[in-house]
């Protein structure tokens, strides 16, 4: 199901590129051409910073999954009847971290393409 979100978030940013190229080669005139380019950088840059952000908030949650293996540690160390319960926490911060994890794959995908966008505008722009 991972590689298959990868694949959807790599598929649907390639038609946006897709999209945006054909759209700029398709404006013969120079200053309608520069207002759509001007307008998919406003558009991508937005995009970009709320990528970056996340990239804020995947760092708070490694933290939180490093305090809570230490926790589970210090827990694990106590009487034996609270093996289960350990064992389901350490369970649970290994799925936070596998889906982190695919979340800033995302995240870095996302951001590939964007600079290509933002590329292809640039060009657009200057040619």
């Amino acid at each position: 199901m991972k590689f298959l979100g990868y694949a959807y978030r790599f598929i649907s940013n390639f038609v946006f590129l897709a999209l945006v190229y054909y759209s700029l080669n398709l404006i013969e005139k120079y200053p309608q051409r520069v207002m759509l380019a001007i307008l998919i950088l406003v558009y991508a840059g937005m995009h970009a910073a709320s990528a970056l952000r996340s990239f804020y908030f995947f760092q708070r949650i490694e933290r939180l999954e490093g305090e809570a293996r230490r926790l589970a540690g210090i827990a694990a160390e106590g009487p034996s009847s609270q093996a289960a319960s350990t064992a389901s926490r350490k369970q649970i911060v290994s799925n936070v971290a596998e889906l982190r994890h695919a979340g800033e794959m995302k995240a870095y995908i996302d951001l590939l393409f964007l600079a290509l966008v933002i590329l292809l505008c640039i060009a657009k722009i200057v040619t």
